[in-house]
């Protein structure tokens, strides 16, 4: 790919085996959601199911800035963050369906997924909830001289809340290396962005904490894969956090449960037109950098590892009853025997 087609994105971008992951990432994502809507339509999975399609990018484009030891905070619509950082689809499909095989062990669901092992610490079904967490990792690493990066996802909505101020204010004052990443998608839970705050510029907003700030065309894949790999870059050398706004939009009501009221299905088509997978695709083929039968070749790969996913969540088992107050209640232990009268201890 040429320079100029490659609009300032590193060589690594450049290369046919990185426009190949890419692609073969947002595909799974998109797989993985479209057959979790179809699972919960069927009864298979329960509760609130908040679905990532259309800003599949993000989560692609982000994580391979990051390193295994750094820390990863999502939100509730969080399948695509944990797909991204490596969670296995069995393990998130697991969870989805309540099963103890799921990263979880089955008490989290949709929106608590969580591997401490990978470093991916939810799932948080509070708007702006994972914010002083991830001020509070940032901190101890810190502490004890690491140089590992935090990075929070969040929805535009958070940045209304009180955790976003407090959670930007100290991380630029103690020049934390946390990485804010906020995916705006205008609508938050169903109240357009115009409408619920008075500073829109949302990159301006995160600014007047002193904190480096960029906006970013969430939908093309590209250019959040440099934005992210230089705000890593610059986190890490511990000058303090950066704020990217991703600038997306997701193609499917707020969760399942929403009428979907609050925008018109005209402005939702225009927005698909710019879908990520595709658009991306067409760049590539154009470059050539894949071949038309990249796209079916790895259609089948995802289509396969969903069906095991599938399989291994329907193969899971249910908690055992007795096994449901463990990690809520303390569990009895043996009193210690008093020690005898007049005995030091």
């Amino acid at each position: 790919m040429s320079n100029e087609t490659c609009n300032g994105t590193t060589e690594l971008l450049c290369e046919p085996d990185r426009a190949r992951a890419m692609l073969w990432q947002m595909v799974r994502i998109r797989r993985f959601e479209e057959k979790c809507a179809e699972l919960y339509s069927a009864g298979k999975i329960r509760g609130f199911l908040h679905l990532y399609i259309g800003e599949e990018a993000i989560a692609s484009g982000v994580m391979p800035a990051l390193r295994e030891t750094d820390h990863v905070l999502a939100t509730y619509r969080e399948h695509g963050h944990a797909l991204a950082r490596g969670l296995p689809a069995g393990a998130i499909m697991a969870e989805m369906y309540g099963k103890q095989e799921g990263c979880s062990r089955g008490r989290g669901g949709s929106m608590h997924l969580f591997d401490a092992s990978r470093r991916f610490f939810g799932g948080n079904a509070i708007v702006a909830g994972a914010m002083p967490l991830a001020v509070g990792f940032a901190l101890a690493d810190r502490l004890r001289g690491r140089d590992d990066v935090t990075a929070c996802f969040f929805g535009e909505g958070a940045m209304a809340e009180g955790e976003f101020h407090e959670s930007a204010n100290l991380a630029a004052l103690w020049k934390l290396p946390v990485l804010f990443l906020c995916e705006n998608n205008y609508y938050a839970m169903g109240t357009a962005l115009k409408r619920s705050e008075s500073q829109n510029d949302l990159a301006a907003k995160a600014r007047s904490y002193r904190m480096r700030s960029e906006s970013v065309d969430g939908m093309d894949v590209m250019a959040v894969s440099k934005a992210a790999e230089e705000a890593v870059a610059y986190v890490r050398t511990g000058e303090g956090p950066m704020f990217l706004e991703f600038r997306t939009y997701r193609f499917r009501a707020h969760s399942m449960f929403d009428p979907e009221l609050y925008r018109s299905k005209e402005e939702v088509e225009r927005w698909k037109r710019l879908c990520p997978v595709d658009t991306f695709q067409r760049r590539a083929e154009m470059a050539g950098l894949l071949d038309a039968s990249a796209r079916e070749a790895i259609e089948r790969e995802v289509a396969q590892e969903i069906d095991d996913a599938v399989a291994f969540a329907e193969a899971g088992t249910w908690e055992p009853v007795e096994e449901l107050t463990r990690n809520v209640y303390a569990r009895n232990e043996p009193a210690a025997a008093a020690p005898a009268k007049g005995r030091r201890t």
